[in-house]
C-alpha cells in the first residue's frame, strides 16, 4: 500500500491565478493543485482538503491552531504525513506555529510557491512534489513541522524568507537546511531536537502581542502607547546583540510591571547575548531589569511563542520557561 498523505491548502501564490484585472488572487482548490503535479498519485495516495483561499497575513493564529488539530486528526486515521500549501509572506510564522502545537512523529509540512501557476517556470508544481515526498517518507519521521521549498527542508524555527520574488527565497541562517529532495529521494542530514509541544485545549482568542523594533534615533514614545492600545505582550527587536538606546530602559522597566516584555535581535541570525556588555541599555542591564530573552528566536517567532504562552493562560512564570525550551541546543529542564 503506498504512503497515505493528506493535503491542506490555504491559499497563496502557489493557489493563484489571474482575476478580471488580470493580478493575481487565491482561486485553485487543493484538487486542482494535485492534479497540476504530474506523477503526484505514484509518490502517495492523497486527500485534498481545501480549508481557506487567501493571502498569508490574512491566516490568524485561530486558523493555524485548528490546522494542527485537523492534521493530527488526520494522522490518527492512519496518513504517514500532512502537507499545507499557503503563501509565503508568513510562512515561517504559521511553520513556527505549528511546529510549536506538533507532538506527532509524523512529518508535517508547509509548501507554497513564489511564482503563480500561469508565469514562466512556476515553482509550485516542484515544490508541492518535493512536500509530498517528505510528508510520505519515513526518513522525515521525528523532524517536527518542517517548511519544504526549492527542493530544500528547513527546520520551521530557524527558517526565513529572505527574499521577495527569487525561487530560493527560504533559507535557514542558523543551521543551514536539514536536507534535501533529489532524484527522488529524501536526503535528511541534520536532526535538531525536537521543542517540547505547546498544550492547547481549546481554539484560543487572539492575544495581542506588539513587535517594536529599534532603530537608530528612536526614542521609544511607542512603549507608553501599549497599554492603552490593549496589548497584553511585546517582543522588542533590539540591535546587535540586544542593545537598546538608553532613553528605552526606563519605559521598558516600567511597561515589564504590566506584561511580559521579551528581548530579541533584529539581526536574524545568532543569539542574544547575555553578560557581553555592561553599558545601560546593554543586554545584561536589560535582562536584570526582568525583559526575557529570546535566545535565538528573531522578534517575528518571539511574537508567537509570547501570544501561544499567554493564550494558553500562562504568566510570567510559564513566559520565562517557554523561552528557555527554545535554546537552539536542545531544551533546558
Amino acid at each position: 500500500m503506498p504512503p497515505r498523505v493528506v493535503l491542506y491548502s490555504t491559499g497563496g501564490t502557489i493557489a493563484s491565478v489571474g482575476g478580471p484585472a488580470s493580478q493575481a488572487v487565491p482561486r485553485l482548490s487543493a484538487q486542482e493543485l494535485i492534479a497540476a503535479v504530474p506523477g503526484l498519485g505514484e509518490v502517495a495516495e492523497l486527500e485534498a482538503v481545501t480549508l481557506r483561499q487567501v493571502a498569508s497575513p490574512e491566516l490568524e493564529l485561530s486558523d493555524l491552531v485548528e490546522l494542527a488539530r485537523r492534521s493530527g486528526e488526520a494522522v490518527e486515521g492512519g496518513a504517514s504525513g500532512v502537507v499545507v500549501t499557503q503563501g509565503t509572506d508568513t510562512m515561517e510564522e504559521s511553520a513556527f506555529v505549528l511546529d510549536l502545537l506538533w507532538d506527532r512523529e509524523a512529518p508535517l509540512v508547509v509548501t507554497g510557491a513564489m511564482r503563480t501557476p500561469d508565469q514562466a517556470g512556476a515553482d509550485g508544481p516542484a515544490n508541492l512534489l518535493a512536500a509530498v515526498r517528505v510528508a510520505a517518507s519515513a526518513a522525515a519521521r521525528g523532524l517536527g513541522c518542517v517548511v519544504v521549498m526549492n527542493d530544500q527542508i528547513h527546520a520551521a524555527r530557524f527558517v526565513r524568507k529572505a527574499h521577495t520574488t527569487n525561487p530560493g527565497a527560504f533559507s535557514s541562517p542558523a543551521c543551514g537546511p536539514l536536507g534535501w529532495v533529489a532524484e527522488g529521494r529524501v536526503r535528511v542530514l541534520v536532526r535538531p531536537p525536537r521543542l517540547q509541544p505547546l498544550r492547547l485545549d481549546r481554539v484560543p482568542e487572539e492575544v495581542p502581542v506588539a513587535l517594536v523594533r529599534a532603530a537608530l534615533g528612536d526614542d521609544g514614545r511607542l512603549l507608553r502607547a501599549l497599554p492603552g492600545l490593549g496589548y497584553r505582550g511585546v517582543v522588542v527587536e533590539a540591535t546587535g546583540g540586544g542593545h537598546l538606546p538608553r532613553s528605552w530602559v526606563p519605559l521598558l522597566e516600567e511597561l515589564g510591571w504590566t506584561m511580559p516584555v521579551a528581548l530579541a535581535s533584529r539581526t536574524g541570525a545568532g543569539e542574544l547575548l547575555r553578560r557581553t556588555y555592561g553599558f545601560p541599555g546593554s543586554e545584561t542591564d536589560l535582562l536584570a531589569r526582568g525583559l526575557v530573552p529570546a535566545g535565538a528566536l528573531d522578534g517575528l517567532k518571539a511574537r508567537l511563542l509570547l501570544m501561544l504562552v499567554l493564550a494558553a493562560g500562562g504568566g510570567r512564570e510559564e513566559v520565562e520557561r517557554a523561552f528557555r525550551l527554545m535554546d537552539p541546543a536542545g531544551p533546558e529542564a
